[in-house]
Formats: structure tokens, C-alpha cells, sequence
């Protein structure tokens, strides 16, 4: 018989599995008719090199050129035709203008019979970025927003604005070229003007939402970036066409036919899912609770996208804390576990992809002198679970749809 842990590693492997870009860029282009003009790509995100591939593949030299920006490490070899950028996530860097120098070079002066083939996911808010202001200013808010909590709506929202390729402005300079999007979701509802901040799709954000943002959270911005929070965004393109290929509804019915296919009775529980990750973390502790005396093998699914509000200086991530904050109520509960990865292989500044808790897992930190509640307000989940063999490693998956997080209660 697998360990629970095995068992979360295999459901892992499973899930992503369903979820990689491939498939669904094939899926995407199938049917697909270009006209006689040229064909470039731009493949922007963290799965964008798994994305061009698939195009390469497909199109072969029908694609005249293409620029692809990912993360590091994420690039996994050449593509004919195709320049390939690695740059800074979550924050931008010099590398990131660079990528998308390149990317605005090679869309300047089209044709309009010619189109631009815009592979887009996860992570292109900071690989995808043309500053419209100095440069350490950007990084600054960014950093800011991403320690005061802000969600992915709000950064995406106060980040267009201090962007010249963000909330449509890229598809403007595509003109009078057509632009066709295949888009690998990672923001809850799919809602494709605040994915990667939305380069190719009209705008539903105002300069009043941005404001609001800023005041919020009490940002400190100068006078050039405040100018640009109140400069409006384009609110309509009609030279292009998107289409969504994946998203983390998809991640969480992949993890449920995994679950099933190991025997477990499992229930969906949301794929919205919107808290702080210590929160959620607690959340399927007591649903755990509830069936410990069942003695059936359920498993409970949860996929989403959870925050972490910086209390400390320690190293982590959101799927981890929530995560270790799940061994406060599971401990004692033989044959219980959660488990929260985040699909493209990272979670926050590590390379852990999420953590693993058990049953023991409490007893067995407690041994070595770790105290979780101490250890979850300095936010630093990343070396407890690296004291209990707790860490997810996946390495990138080539894929970004959210998080997903799994409860087993294997029945003992």
C-alpha cells in the first residue's frame, strides 16, 4: 500500500499532468485559419515556452519570427525562429525589458493581413513589461502590493496603469495587425482583462479602481506614477480574438479523477477559493474534524488562489502555509493529510512547489523545538517543513492555473 504521502505525490503528478499547455495550444490552433498574411508569436507567462513550443510544432515555418519571455529556469531549449528571454517573477527586471523590447520590435509596422499569435499565462504581469516609470519605482509597488496582502485583481489593476504593453496597450501597438490570444488562466473567474494584467483585451478597470487600490493599502507612489493611476486604458479592440485554454477548474477536476482513481470518495469543494492561506489551511482541519469517525476514504478538494499577509521575515510561500497551519487540527487524526501545491511548480520565493502535513506532523516538529503558531507569524513555513520532509518539489511544470489544495482522510 502507498503512504498518504505517496498518494499526495502521485495525485500531484496526476493533475498536472492534465493541465500542461500543450494539449490545449494543439486544441486552440486545430481548427485555425491565418489568411495569407505573416504569422508572429509572442509568448509571455511562465508556461509561454511550453505554449511556443506547441505553436512551433503546429505551425512549423509558417511562423515567420517570435519572442518568447518566461521565467527562469524555464526555458527548456531552443525553438526554431523564436528568441527566448528569461527575466524576474514576481518582480520585474532588466531581463523583462529586454524580452519585451524585443516583442514590441517585432510587432511595430505590421501589415493587416499579417497576425500576432499571443501566447499568454501566469506570470506575465512581471515578465510581460514596458515601465512607465523608473524602473526601481515599478519594483518598489510591486513589492509593496505583494506584502500588504493586495490580491491578483487589485496588483493587476494598479499595475496596467504604470504599463505600456499592460490593460490592452500592446494590442494598440499590434495595429492594424489581427491578433489572436490563446490564454492559460490563473486568476479565479477567468476574467481575461486581469490575466497577466490583460496586454491584448479591453480594459473593465477604471482609474478610480486603481485609486482606491492605492488608497487602500496606503501606497506610497510619486507624482509620475499617481499621474499614471489616473490616465484611462483602451476599452475596446476589435482587431482581436481570444481564447481561454485552461484554467483551475480544470486543475481541480484532474486532482478529483486522480483522488477517485486511488478509491477515495471526493468532493469538490470550490475552485474559487479566496482567504489567507492560514485560514484555508484551518478550513479543511475542521472539515477533516467532521469525518475523522467516518472511516471512509474521502478526499476534499479546494483550488484557488489564497494570500499571505508578511508578518515576518522567514521563507515560504502561500501553499505551505496553508498547509502547516492544517497540522494544528489534523494532529492525532491517523490516516489525515493536506496538501496545497501551486501548479507552475513555485510558491513564493522558493523552489518548493507547496508542503505536506500529516497527522504527525505537529508531534514530530514540536520534537525538534518548532512551535507552528510561532512559526507561521514569522512566515517562515518553508524551514519547518523542511525539518519534517514536508516540502513539495515539482520543479516547473511548464503550466500556471492557481493552486490546489487536498484533504485525504484514508479511513483508518
Amino acid at each position: 500500500m502507498r503512504s498518504l504521502r505517496e498518494e499526495a505525490d502521485h495525485i500531484i503528478k496526476q493533475a498536472i499532468q492534465k493541465v500542461l499547455p500543450d494539449q490545449a495550444v494543439e486544441q486552440a490552433l486545430e481548427q485555425k485559419e491565418f489568411g495569407t498574411g505573416d504569422i508572429y508569436v509572442v509568448a509571455a507567462g511562465k508556461a509561454a515556452w511550453q505554449m511556443a513550443k506547441a505553436a512551433a510544432g503546429i505551425l512549423g515555418s509558417k511562423i515567420k519570427q517570435g519572442v518568447v519571455i518566461t521565467k527562469y529556469d524555464h526555458v527548456k531549449g531552443d525553438i526554431e525562429g523564436m528568441d527566448c528571454y528569461e527575466a524576474g517573477h514576481p518582480v520585474p527586471d532588466e531581463n523583462s525589458f529586454l524580452g519585451t523590447a524585443a516583442a514590441l520590435e517585432l510587432v511595430r509596422d505590421l501589415r493587416a493581413e499579417d497576425t500576432v499569435l499571443f501566447l499568454l499565462s501566469g506570470g506575465g504581469s512581471a515578465l510581460f513589461e514596458q515601465p512607465l516609470i523608473p524602473k526601481d519605482e515599478l519594483a518598489d509597488i510591486t513589492k509593496q502590493l505583494l506584502a500588504c496582502g493586495a490580491d491578483i485583481v487589485e496588483m493587476n489593476t494598479v499595475r496596467k496603469r504604470l504599463s505600456g504593453v499592460k490593460g490592452g496597450k500592446f494590442a494598440k501597438i499590434c495595429e492594424p495587425a489581427h491578433v489572436y490570444s490563446i490564454v492559460l488562466s490563473d486568476i479565479l473567474g477567468d476574467p481575461l482583462d486581469m490575466i497577466a494584467s490583460g496586454p491584448a483585451y479591453p480594459d473593465t478597470s477604471t482609474c478610480e479602481m486603481a485609486l482606491a487600490v492605492a488608497e487602500k493599502y496606503q501606497l506610497k507612489l510619486s507624482a509620475q506614477a499617481r499621474k499614471c493611476l489616473e490616465t484611462e486604458t483602451p476599452k475596446e479592440l476589435f482587431h482581436v480574438e481570444t481564447q481561454i485554454t485552461g484554467s483551475v477548474k480544470n486543475l481541480c477536476l484532474a486532482a478529483a479523477h486522480a483522488c477517485e482513481a486511488l478509491g477515495y470518495e471526493t468532493v469538490i469543494l470550490t475552485d474559487q477559493l479566496e482567504c489567507e492561506a492560514k485560514e484555508a489551511g484551518s478550513f479543511l482541519a475542521s472539515i477533516a474534524k467532521s469525518h475523522a469517525n467516518d472511516h471512509k476514504r474521502m478526499a476534499f478538494i479546494a483550488g484557488g488562489e489564497t494570500v499571505v499577509h508578511l508578518t515576518g521575515t522567514g521563507k515560504g510561500g502561500r501553499n505551505q502555509e496553508l498547509a502547516l497551519a492544517a497540522a494544528f487540527g489534523i494532529a492525532g487524526l491517523a490516516g489525515t493529510a493536506v496538501f496545497s501545491i501551486g501548479s507552475d511548480g513555485t510558491d513564493g520565493p522558493t523552489q518548493a512547489a507547496g508542503g505536506f502535513c500529516d497527522w504527525r506532523t505537529k508531534e514530530k516538529l514540536a520534537e525538534q523545538g518548532v512551535d507552528i503558531y510561532e512559526t507561521l507569524r514569522r512566515n517562515d513555513a518553508y524551514h519547518a517543513l523542511q525539518k519534517c520532509d514536508g516540502l513539495i518539489v515539482t520543479g516547473a511544470t511548464g503550466t500556471n492555473v492557481n493552486d490546489v489544495a487536498v484533504l485525504l482522510l484514508s479511513g483508518e
